[in-house]
């Protein structure tokens, strides 16, 4: 058994898998923290250590975690939204198999600069390191600059892409452009926001990603690909979709089109992230909106829920 004190999370608190803890429940899913004590099983970690936790702790034991993608395992346990494992927003926070799901992070990555690394960053990095895999010269297009986006945006620049981003609010795509977006279309202003995609690059991206989970950013960004193109989802429908959105498939066939879905990021490769934000390449402190204490929490849940939010808010005081 593990305990981490609180030093940094960023959190946003929605039902996500039918997850739903019966109340009153801690939230709170993206933590890093200091680890205070460790079962006499647990051999990765010790007390003392700076560890970043994943937002669905593995079992390390499936099918899945034995080959290495324990990021999809079959026994997925998510952090704040099942009674078994309350939630970060506190003050210390039981991480389950420790080996496998505290991360040790680097002397050069402080506790709050790996709470940017949270679901929405690392399930960003896995979206478009792995999942696609962007590569250099690469056409990217982020559908919804919200946290999940922006984090898109940054990674796919940093990984050598052209990278376009579309939203609504020029707040998000000001932001957008400061993180290496060559592009950005107001879906606000634009009659047809896949066409302004097509025709800023020719004939379509290679690469497109929905980040809200929404049917009209869905089905933009498919509509925002070239032939031979890859759409990858990282964005979580709402309760009105309940995961079902309509799509093109006749254009999926002939343009062969590849549809990919992104969740999380495995434990085993959050060094390759890790690497990367040492080297300087990514930085996340620069989605990082602001810093609240706990008790700033519950107005930032509400905010991120009608989508006023820009960047990624980051609760780092715990004090009552």
């Amino acid at each position: 058994m593990v305990s981490a004190a609180r030093t940094g999370t960023a959190g946003r608190a929605t039902g996500i898998f039918n997850f739903r803890p019966d109340p009153p429940h801690v939230l709170g899913y993206e933590p890093t923290g200091r680890i205070v004590s460790t079962g006499e099983d647990v051999e990765s970690v010790s007390e003392g250590d700076y560890v970043a936790i994943p937002f669905n702790f593995a079992c390390g034991t499936c099918d899945r975690c034995r080959n290495g993608r324990e990021n999809i395992c079959d026994n997925l346990t998510g952090l704040g939204f099942v009674n078994e494992a309350p939630g970060a927003f506190a003050e210390e926070v039981h991480i389950p198999t420790a080996d496998i799901n505290a991360i040790p992070l680097p002397d050069g990555i402080d506790a709050e600069t790996a709470a940017g690394c949270g679901r929405r960053f690392m399930t960003s990095f896995h979206a478009m390191a792995h999942r696609v895999p962007v590569g250099a010269g690469d056409d990217v297009v982020i559908h919804g600059c919200g946290g999940i986006g922006l984090s898109a945006v940054h990674i796919a620049n940093a990984l050598g892409a052209d990278v376009i981003g579309v939203d609504l609010m020029d707040e998000k795509l000001d932001m957008a452009e400061e993180l290496g977006a060559v592009a950005t279309v107001n879906a606000s202003e634009a009659n047809d926001p896949a066409k302004e995609v097509v025709d800023i690059t020719d004939g379509g991206a290679d690469v497109s990603a929905d980040a809200l989970g929404i049917p009209t950013t869905c089905q933009n960004a498919v509509n925002s690909l070239r032939k031979g193109g890859t759409h990858v989802q990282i964005g979580l429908t709402t309760s009105d979709e309940a995961g079902m959105v309509p799509l093109p498939v006749d254009d999926f066939v002939a343009k062969e089109v590849d549809f990919k879905g992104s969740l999380g990021l495995q434990p085993s490769r959050y060094s390759e992230m890790l690497d990367m934000i040492e080297s300087s390449k990514l930085d996340p402190t620069a989605l990082v909106s602001e810093t609240v204490d706990i008790h700033g929490v519950p107005d930032e849940l509400a905010a991120m829920t009608e989508y006023n939010t820009v960047g990624i808010p980051v609760c780092n005081d715990f004090s009552s």
